[in-house]
């Protein structure tokens, strides 16, 4: 669930600085979040897993952790250079999602963590995933969820409702800033409706195997909308033997 800001229109790469302060400070979302994830969508290590926006490599550390052989890529240079300077275990490539420098069928696994709506050409990067996948490989992808994405919390603590700001079909551009603990930074990418992912899996042969809308494992202020309203949104897809 992510609000609008005015003015110029963000990067990633111009927002680098802040995103690796926030996504390795307590507090973000992903710490309540990733045990389910990597628990009931991402499979054993095999080969090769490439993770998709891979950031400042906090999901590449975590894969490693588990044991996969990890290749990270993103559009980034300023979290590519957060992300090797982390310690190593993970590779890390210079590349947009929509132009992977990988063979065909040259990889086990991909994992995209919340980069799918962040991608110029989501429908590209998972033609992209389908080809470099080999035979009985997945996509593993977590993204904001589209319902969370149509709007906003009004109010605080229990009694805030849910109010729709935007239309929820098609795609749309979103920026927005958040602030916690002193930290701020400003998200930017696109919203999609769960039809366009779905669609963009089954247009190039790709069989959704999961889907899983997590609560969170643990309560917090920053969190607790997660009990009333999915934030996030799991997808496991598979690439068919043959395909």
């Amino acid at each position: 669930m992510r609000g609008r800001a005015a003015g110029k229109v963000s990067t990633w790469e111009d927002q680098a600085e802040n995103w690796a302060r926030w996504a390795r400070a307590p507090g973000d979302e992903y710490w309540v979040y990733r045990d389910a994830f990597f628990g009931t969508i991402v499979p054993p290590a095999g080969r090769l897993t490439l993770e998709v926006g891979s950031g400042e490599g906090r999901v590449a550390r975590d894969l490693v952790a588990r044991g996969h052989q990890v290749v990270g890529v993103d559009t980034s240079p300023t979290l590519l250079r957060y992300a090797k300077a982390a310690g190593p275990g993970a590779c890390y490539l210079l590349a947009d999602g929509a132009a992977l420098p990988f063979a065909d069928g040259s990889v086990d696994l991909v994992v995209a963590y919340n980069s799918l709506m962040d991608v110029d050409d989501m429908p590209g990067t998972i033609r992209e995933v389908f080809r470099v996948l080999g035979p009985g490989g997945r996509l593993c992808a977590c993204v904001t969820h589209p319902f969370a994405d149509a709007g906003e919390l009004v109010g605080e603590g229990p009694d805030a409702r849910f109010t729709l700001t935007r239309p929820y079909f098609g795609r749309h551009r979103f920026e927005g800033t958040g602030r916690r603990d002193g930290l701020t930074m400003t998200f930017c990418g696109w919203t999609y409706a769960l039809e366009e992912y779905a669609m963009a899996l089954a247009n190039v042969g790709m069989l959704v195997e999961l889907l899983r809308e997590p609560r969170p494992a643990a309560a917090s202020a920053s969190n607790a909308a997660g009990s009333t309203f999915p934030m996030f949104l799991y997808i496991r897809a598979l690439k068919p033997r043959g395909g």
